[in-house]
C-alpha cells in the first residue's frame, strides 16, 4: 500500500477529509521553505503537495505566480527541491508528499533521471498540470511503472464523454479544479461542488480532492463534508508574501494551516 493509500483509508476510517496544503520549494528561500514543510504535518496537513519552481506557471494565479517568482530568485531548482524532499523524508516516514508542477522543468532535467531521483528522495506522486492523457508516455506511464502515483485534474469543463480517458490512468486520487480558471481565483457553489462530485464518483473510485479557492476554515469546512480532501494552496502562499521575514513566513504558513486543519477535522462531526 502507498503512503497515499494508507494515509486516505486511515482517513476514511476516522471518518474525515484530508487537508492537502500546496507550498512552492524554496518561496521564500530554501531554508524558511523547509522550515515550513517540516512543519506541516504537525500543524495538521495530511497531505503536502510541494510546487516545483517554473517561469511560466500557466494555470496559476497572482499569489503561487509570485511564489514562483520568489523561489527562482532564491536559485531554487529541480535539483534542490528533490533535496529539500530528501531533508523532509529524514524526519518524516509517513506523511505523503506530491510534486506539482510543469513538464518543462523535468523534461530538460532528464525523465528518467528525474523519476529515479524523486523514487529515491521519497516522493510518492506527481501532479502535471500541462500532461494530457493523450502524453501518458511521456511522463505518467514510467513514473507508474516506478512507483509514483499519477495524479490527474479535472475540472467543470470536463465533459463524461472525455472523463474516462482523463481518469484512466489516474492514481493516488482526483484533483478536482472546482473552477475554470487560475488558483486562487473565485470560488465555488456549494450546489456545483455537489452535483461535481456525484458526477466524479460515477466515473471512478479513488479519493476526490477539490480545490482552488478555498481560503478559510469555514470555507473548507464546506468542502470536506463533501469530498475526500481539501486542498489550499493560495491563501498559504499569501502568507509568505504578506511577512516581513522568515519567521513570519515560517509561522503565517503553520499557523493558517493549523486553523484549516481545525475546520477539516471538525467538519463531520
Amino acid at each position: 500500500m502507498s503512503r497515499l493509500q494508507s494515509r486516505f483509508a486511515q482517513l476514511k476510517e476516522q471518518n474525515r477529509a484530508a487537508l492537502v496544503t500546496f507550498v512552492t520549494a524554496g518561496d521564500p528561500n530554501y531554508a524558511a521553505s523547509l522550515a515550513i514543510l517540516k512543519g506541516l504535518p504537525a500543524a495538521g496537513a495530511d497531505v503536502i503537495e510541494l510546487g516545483m519552481p517554473f517561469t511560466d506557471p500557466m494555470a496559476d494565479g497572482p499569489a503561487i505566480q509570485l511564489a514562483n517568482i520568489r523561489a527562482l530568485a532564491a536559485k531554487q531548482n529541480l535539483a534542490k527541491t528533490l533535496q529539500m524532499v530528501r531533508e523532509f523524508r529524514a524526519e518524516d516516514s509517513s506523511t505523503p508528499l506530491v510534486l506539482m508542477g510543469y513538464f518543462n522543468p523535468i523534461h530538460h532535467y532528464g525523465v528518467p533521471r528525474f523519476i529515479a531521483e524523486a523514487k529515491e528522495a521519497g516522493v510518492d506522486g506527481l501532479i502535471v498540470v500541462d500532461l494530457p492523457p493523450e502524453h501518458n508516455v511521456d511522463l505518467c506511464d514510467p513514473a507508474q511503472a516506478a512507483g509514483l502515483d499519477f495524479i490527474r485534474l479535472t475540472t467543470p469543463t470536463t465533459n463524461d464523454a472525455r472523463l474516462p480517458k482523463v481518469l484512466g490512468g489516474s492514481s493516488g486520487f482526483v484533483y478536482y479544479v472546482s473552477v475554470a480558471g487560475v488558483t486562487g481565483a473565485g470560488s465555488a457553489t456549494l450546489e456545483h461542488l455537489q452535483q461535481a462530485v456525484a458526477r466524479l464518483r460515477r466515473h471512478t473510485e479513488l479519493p476526490l480532492c477539490i480545490g482552488f479557492g478555498i481560503r478559510t476554515a469555514e470555507h473548507a469546512a464546506e468542502v470536506a463534508r463533501l469530498a475526500d480532501g481539501v486542498v489550499v494552496g493560495s491563501a498559504l502562499v499569501d502568507r509568505i508574501a504578506k511577512a516581513e521575514n522568515d519567521q513570519q513566513a515560517v509561522d503565517g504558513v503553520l499557523g493558517l494551516c493549523r486553523e484549516l486543519a481545525e475546520g477539516v477535522r471538525g467538519a463531520r462531526r
